[in-house]
């Protein structure tokens, strides 16, 4: 069986772990292939809620093995606590696998992810400040701490020093910061090492072997494609590659090896931190989505900046990824609007744009166009079949599905894991 990626086609927190949940049940594993604890999902399983940071969805089911892949940089204190606070709910953490080759965030990268935003003021990106960016600069200047680091009392203490000789003159110079001892920070990681080590592996091999024996792989995109760092609207983006691609490099899996490509998209469209949002709605519709939606961080807590659907940026989704399929959230959320606008194109300068503008000052200067769909009144939360759905909202999705250049598999009418129209199976 090919392997699955399961990805977000809009800024983020369009209910991947709900998705990756569905199919935790019918996959051996589940991969988390970029990001860090700047990425967040909920789960609800039952009466359960459960908030995953680090984590891979599939944690929460049974006979599934959860994985943190090699593109994914990780703060052990974070995922530490994450690890207990599910054993106390009665999760089995046990299966866990974590690559030796993933980053470390450390307690220095994130002093200077704060450190660093607060000095931008104004032109802040809007990043969580855990250390994410620094971590993959760290990562890419080639004087990051990986995993396996961990294990080498030698190599971590040369790598944390030569680390700090450039970042201590950045914070102590720039910032009138005090300078980080490089032995406390050692002291700190290697105090993480016997916790951490059951889990370590060398996940890129585990998982190539797995997909040789035909077992069904599960790959979760953290955050969103329009927070890719190539893709995204840069500069506000994140500092990794949430696309598809990205789950290739992520876990050292070919592209051969992928065989189906799920975009989530929210029924409307949400966006946290600083950047351009065409259909952001500052009114009153805007504050319901908000309300009605429960559209507040998982991780960061702050408020989502709501706004309309964006067919522009679906069908800009389907072609970077080379997307098979969508699953559409939060249908549910929408109920109770006699229309509702969904943005087809856009307005530049006069011009009717129907594509995502490459150009950062188009899309910054880009004006919505509108097409008004029937809204629909009903409780669709009991919905099983799409048949059940109201017909104004059995044409929404069908609209949608036109619009957006790949076929709506699964449909979210309530949060639960339950509450689901699956139209075509993903496996």
């Amino acid at each position: 069986m090919p392997a699955l990626v399961l990805l977000g086609a809009q800024w983020g927190d369009e209910g991947k772990g709900k998705a990756t949940d569905l199919l935790g049940g019918s996959v051996d594993y589940v991969v988390r292939y970029q990001g860090g604890n700047n990425a967040g999902h909920t789960v609800v399983v039952g009466d359960q809620k459960y908030a995953l940071h680090l984590l891979p969805s599939g944690i929460l089911s049974p006979g599934c093995t959860p994985v943190i892949g090699n593109g994914v940089v990780v703060d052990p204190s974070v995922l530490l606590s994450e690890l207990s606070g599910l054993n106390e709910r009665g999760v089995d953490t046990s299966k866990l696998l974590i690559s030796g080759n993933a980053h470390i965030i450390t307690p220095y990268n994130v002093t200077v992810d704060k450190v660093t935003e607060r000095f931008l003021g104004k032109r802040k990106i809007g990043t969580t400040g855990r250390g994410i960016g620094p971590t993959y600069a760290d990562k890419i200047n080639r004087v990051g701490i990986r995993v396996q680091d961990l294990y080498d009392e030698s190599i971590l203490t040369q790598k944390v020093e030569a680390a700090l000789d450039a970042k201590n003159q950045i914070l102590t110079k720039l910032y009138n910061r005090r300078a980080i001892a490089a032995d406390q920070v050692v002291e700190e990681l290697l105090g993480y090492a016997e916790q951490l080590r059951p889990y370590v592996a060398d996940t890129v091999l585990v998982l190539n072997q797995a997909l040789e024996e035909d077992k069904v792989v599960l790959f979760e995109g953290g955050q969103g494609t329009l927070l890719d760092i190539d893709h995204g609207t840069y500069p506000f983006v994140t500092s990794s590659n949430p696309t598809a691609g990205g789950a290739c490099t992520g876990a050292g899996v070919g592209p051969t090896k992928i065989g189906r490509v799920i975009g989530i998209l929210k029924a409307y469209t949400t966006r946290v931190g600083s950047g351009p949002f065409p259909t952001e709605l500052l009114d009153e519709d805007g504050e319901a989505l908000r309300r009605i939606g429960g559209e507040r961080g998982v991780t960061t807590g702050r408020d989502r900046r709501c706004g309309w659907f964006d067919a522009v940026i679906a069908r800009y989704a389907t072609r970077v990824n080379g997307l098979t399929d969508f699953f559409l959230t939060k249908l549910d959320v929408l109920t109770g609007w006699e229309q509702i606008p969904v943005c087809v194109a856009y307005e530049i300068d006069g011009k009717r744009v129907e594509e995502l503008p490459y150009s950062q000052t188009d899309f910054h200067h880009a004006k919505p166009v509108y097409e008004y769909l029937p809204g629909w009144q009903e409780d669709i939360t009991k919905a099983k079949t799409f048949a059940d759905l109201p017909k104004n909202a059995q044409g929404y999705v069908k609209a949608l599905e036109e619009m957006s250049g790949a076929p709506i598999s699964a449909i979210g009418v309530g949060p639960g894991r339950d509450e689901t129209i699956e139209i075509n199976s993903f496996l």
